[in-house]
């Protein structure tokens, strides 16, 4: 595959089914190599920004662009520049993996002395060259994502669109799925969802969280992380007293909350706690000599000291109910 240049900008979307409106003033762009994951609940609207961005929908308002051209002014052009792999697979099962890529390179227009070749570089992409004479109905669940992931990279195009694609997978295949997608990030620009927070931690190197139909956060995870106001939790491992002395001279450091304090099988004592408006590394950084000096005062001593950082499924807990509440209603049948 050919490392090729891409952009995709959106510009105040939104989009209306009838009464329903799936998504609400989306902005966001994505670069060239890139990986950008859209993370949110089922019905945030996901899939519906997925389809206008290849041509299969068009927007109420706003505007999409891929490599300046918008998407509602010329559908095909931009087909052309984009790989698509639905959430279900649209496979033949009757057909073997090379019968239906020649298929697929038909509809695609793309000519008949460069089919062979370009069939031969989509199954070495994606593993199968082993199996292009199997019928795809014989495939594991896996395999047939492979396939239809060949499909959607026949014609080589610059971007990748996936909508769920280790939906349904056993472990094994999510890991060989997520590796094959992170390998063509090297040298396209994807995009793909996912309502799987490992996903994008596996994958992504930006993110855009969609709550009912919003953004509620975008940018890279350790950016959102450190926007977000909060704090840290912290982990420490004591020596020197017992639960109830800890928990008692916990409480002379102020502020903390959520605090769980436990005996170790070895009489050592485990304490953790949530140290509130801690978003930059400096304050940190002090929080930690905070802690350091309490101990030494307390005459405790600290075997272990673990500041936890927010991590994404934290993220995007918060961020997915905050938005909810602001927006002062429940989800009702958003986007898909």
């Amino acid at each position: 595959m050919n490392v090729q240049t891409a952009k995709i900008e959106v510009k105040n979307l939104t989009k209306k089914y009838g009464r329903v409106q799936a998504v609400t003033d989306v902005s966001f762009s994505v670069g060239d190599q890139q990986v950008l994951g859209f993370l949110g609940p089922n019905g945030a609207g996901k899939t519906t920004i997925m389809k206008i961005l290849t041509g299969f929908h068009f927007p109420s308002s706003g505007m999409a662009f891929v490599d300046g051209i918008p998407v509602n002014e010329k559908p095909l052009e931009i087909k052309q520049r984009i790989g698509y792999l639905p959430e279900t697979v649209p496979l033949y099962p009757d057909l073997t993996v090379n019968e239906y890529l020649n298929f697929a390179a038909a509809a695609r227009f793309i000519h008949k002395k460069k089919r062979s070749s370009a069939i031969e570089t989509s199954l070495e992409a994606c593993g199968l060259s082993a199996f292009k004479n199997r019928k795809i109905e014989t495939l594991s669940k896996g395999y047939r994502q492979r396939t239809g992931l060949a499909q959607a990279i026949l014609h080589d195009p610059p971007i990748l669109i996936l909508d769920e694609p280790t939906s349904g997978l056993d472990p094994n295949q999510i890991i060989e799925i997520r590796s094959l997608i992170k390998e063509l990030g090297k040298s396209k620009t994807v995009i793909l969802s996912t309502h799987i927070l490992q996903e994008v931690e596996a994958i992504c190197n930006q993110v855009l969280i969609l709550n009912d139909g919003r953004i509620a956060a975008q940018g890279r995870p350790d950016e959102i992380a450190s926007s977000m106001k909060g704090g840290d939790t912290w982990e420490l491992l004591l020596k020197g007293a017992d639960c109830d002395t800890v928990t008692d001279k916990l409480a002379a450091i102020g502020s903390i909350s959520n605090t769980k304090v436990l005996t170790t099988p070895n009489g050592l004592v485990l304490a953790n706690f949530f140290m509130p408006s801690l978003t930059g590394i400096t304050e940190a950084e002090n929080s930690g000599e905070q802690i350091f000096d309490w101990a030494v005062n307390s005459g405790l001593k600290i075997l272990q000291m673990n500041r936890k950082k927010l991590s994404i499924e934290e993220i995007f807990v918060k961020l997915t109910r905050e938005s909810t509440v602001e927006s002062g209603q429940e989800q009702q049948g958003g986007g898909e």
